[in-house]
């Protein structure tokens, strides 16, 4: 790999033993990527995916106290995703006990050590990092080292930033070194498309459903969406949050990235069709193919008609915009099926910056009437509890379809479960 001078430098331990070990993982990582120099982290922030004291990720804290006591910290602050439990959401004794006593036992020793290596407060634990209410908003063209994958599409596409999708471990050895391998979805060549995707449902497509169409069809491959912009028409507030479930589906029902909408996303719009590789495949997407793809989907429930007995939504994290719009919605429908409250115990999850923002609103009391709770939970890091697995929970988040036993249903479906119009 060609190396700066100053960059061979820290490699050669120029500014430590331990800023040296760092440099030499970051060299070894982007060498198996083929990567042929190093560049620098832009953005002013970075974001790191592990944020759950498990017990097993001993090596983890390990690490992290060697970096800490070698004064090898961020050279940016951070955020993190999701804490991995909120005593405002329903789970039972049990299942407590198992959080408490055999998951998440490093939980407060583990928030100690993310303090000293560069955490941006104590309220910075969120996937979607990005939103205003955070703070952690890259810019169009920043270099970022970055690992949640919901958050590195929403960067890489909505934002124009350029980042890959790396692990845990070497979000932060990146963020620690001030930089990353030059591969893949940092390159002019690696953000190009090699999939045209041809939008020609009869309506505007549920998010997390054609996200996961896409991604199951694409995997890491780059898309570039046709015909989304009609039903989108700008990047407003509400297109964005769209975006912010279209592309998590894509992130973990495949392997995506980076996705370009026509006339939508920064580079689209910039670039157009010049940003399509040489033989791009063709993927066409009509009412017919998403129904074929939602009934695809396994049900791993024991008893396959057990009646729901949680609902999560916000994986990622809720929006404000979404938070205000389902608080209407959970309304008319309880108004509908002549119920007072909901008829499933509901989550909707969001950031902790968000949900203060939503409190100073007419709506935060309103949705609380409903019977609806709200938190800053991991949706998934509470379903990884083996008891939870058992529950027959639901959620139309394709993210947490994916990674556990959770069942999907679009976001009608489930209004008329939590609102007591499912029969």
């Amino acid at each position: 790999m060609n190396l700066t001078e100053k960059q061979q430098a820290i490699l050669n331990g120029s500014e430590g033993e331990t800023l040296a070990k760092v440099m030499k993982t970051m060299v070894r990582y982007g060498e198996v990527f083929g990567a042929d120099s190093m560049v620098e982290i832009t953005s002013e922030y970075n974001h790191l995916v592990t944020s759950f004291g498990l017990k097993a990720l001993s090596a983890v804290y390990e690490l992290f106290d060697q970096l800490i006591e070698a004064g090898a910290i961020s050279k940016q602050q951070f955020s993190m995703d999701p804490r991995p439990l909120d005593p405002n959401v329903p789970s039972n004794f049990l299942q407590n006990f198992v959080f408490k006593n055999f998951m998440y036992t490093r939980q407060e020793e583990y928030e100690k050590q993310l303090k000293q290596l560069g955490l941006m407060n104590e309220n910075a634990f969120t996937c979607a990092c990005y939103m205003d209410e955070v703070g952690n908003t890259p810019k169009k063209g920043d270099i970022l080292s970055w690992s949640e994958s919901s958050a590195v599409v929403y960067a890489n596409s909505v934002l124009g930033a350029r980042c890959n999708r790396n692990s845990g471990v070497i979000d932060i050895m990146g963020s620690i070194v001030g930089y990353v391998p030059y591969f893949g979805l940092l390159t002019d060549e690696g953000r190009k498309a090699k999939w045209i995707v041809e939008i020609k449902t009869s309506k505007k497509p549920e998010a997390q459903l054609l996200g996961s169409a896409i991604g199951m069809k694409v995997m890491e491959d780059v898309p570039y969406i046709v015909g989304l912009d009609k039903w989108l028409g700008t990047l407003d507030d509400a297109a964005k949050t769209y975006l912010k479930d279209f592309g998590a589906a894509t992130a973990s029902n495949g392997a995506v990235g980076l996705y370009h909408v026509e006339g939508i996303t920064p580079e689209a719009v910039e670039l157009g069709r010049e940003l399509l590789a040489e033989d791009v495949k063709t993927y066409v997407i009509d009412d017919a193919e998403l129904e074929r793809v939602y009934k695809s989907y396994p049900v791993i429930w024991k008893n396959k008609d057990a009646k729901p007995k949680l609902c999560f939504m916000g994986c990622p994290h809720m929006s404000i915009e979404q938070l205000t719009s389902w608080t209407v919605k959970v309304e008319e429908g309880l108004k509908k099926n002549n119920q007072k409250k909901v008829v499933i115990p509901t989550v909707f999850t969001a950031a902790p910056g968000v949900l203060e923002k939503f409190k100073e609103t007419e709506y935060a009391e309103r949705l609380k009437a409903t019977g609806v709770i709200v938190s800053y939970i991991c949706p998934l890091m509470y379903m990884n509890n083996p008891l939870s697995t058992k529950m027959p929970v639901i959620t139309s988040s394709n993210k947490l379809r994916t990674y556990t036993s959770a069942r999907y249903y679009t976001d009608d479906e489930i209004l008329e479960q939590i609102t007591g119009g499912a029969k």
